[in-house]
């Protein structure tokens, strides 16, 4: 059951990023007054988000093999204006939400059950210094078509870390930490996510997805192992074809933000 209080909490959280994200938010127009003040509100918000606040249970600890056919994401949509999206997304074991980006928009990631590991990138521009790998011959295993080589980005792996329910939610920006793959490390696992805005092709806010690339050569556990941040290079892809997300009931206190 629900702990007391729960839907005034559920409801606080939508109405601070309401007021958090309000016209102007998203980055590329600017930050409204107060900004900072209110952003530092809606994360103490969230990290007292649990659960069971909103009527979902832990779908099992142990590891157990995906079903074909069942989507290894489903999302729970809770409520969306034009200043922010607000919903559940939910991992089955071993599942993996592909490197993408926000592109000029806000992000929030409170994990409520299991264990994600988040690895938080930026895309550099193309006037930024390119990284020192690969050598002479820009060579990458697996190999490149020209074309592909024509498409690889400088960027910046700036953190990988594990998140669990006493975690204090993971936060991104529009010029930092933009990009991010998230993984369920041992078993199934859920966050609550802000985006503010929305995703909008429209309004150039569409879902670019990424991997990262090594260079020919490379010890195999050089990167796992290299300080960070550390330079990376990165491709975009198209969507890989063991992802999909599909939806799913949410069965939690309503919101009307």
């Amino acid at each position: 059951m629900p702990r007391d209080g729960v839907a005034s909490l559920i409801q606080r959280v939508a109405r601070q990023a309401r007021l958090t994200f309000q016209a102007g938010a998203g980055g590329r127009r600017g930050e409204p007054p107060g900004f900072p003040e209110n952003l530092s509100r809606l994360r103490g918000l969230l990290s007292q988000v649990r659960a069971e606040d909103l009527n979902i249970a832990p779908r099992g600890a142990a590891p157990q093999p995906r079903a074909p056919g069942l989507p290894p994401v489903t999302y729970m949509h809770i409520c969306e204006t034009e200043g922010f999206s607000l919903g559940v997304f939910l991992l089955k074991s071993g599942a993996s939400i592909p490197l993408h980006d926000h592109p000029g928009m806000h992000g929030l990631l409170k994990v409520l059950y299991g264990t994600v590991r988040i690895s938080c990138l930026d895309a550099l521009g193309a006037d930024a210094p390119r990284p020192r790998a690969p050598p002479p011959g820009q060579r990458f295993e697996p190999p490149l078509r020209a074309r592909e080589l024509e498409a690889v980005r400088a960027g910046v792996l700036r953190s990988r870390a594990e998140y669990t329910a006493a975690s204090a939610p993971c936060v991104l920006s529009p010029q930092r930490d933009n990009l991010h793959q998230i993984d369920a490390v041992g078993g199934p696992a859920a966050f609550l996510d802000i985006l503010a805005p929305p995703y909008d092709p429209a309004d150039g806010r569409d879902c670019h997805y990424y991997r990262v690339l090594e260079p020919l050569g490379a010890p195999p556990q050089a990167a796992a192992a290299a300080e960070l941040p550390r330079e990376v290079w990165l491709l975009e892809t198209p969507q890989a074809d063991d992802f999909w997300c599909e939806g799913e009931p949410y069965p939690g206190p309503k919101v009307a933000p």
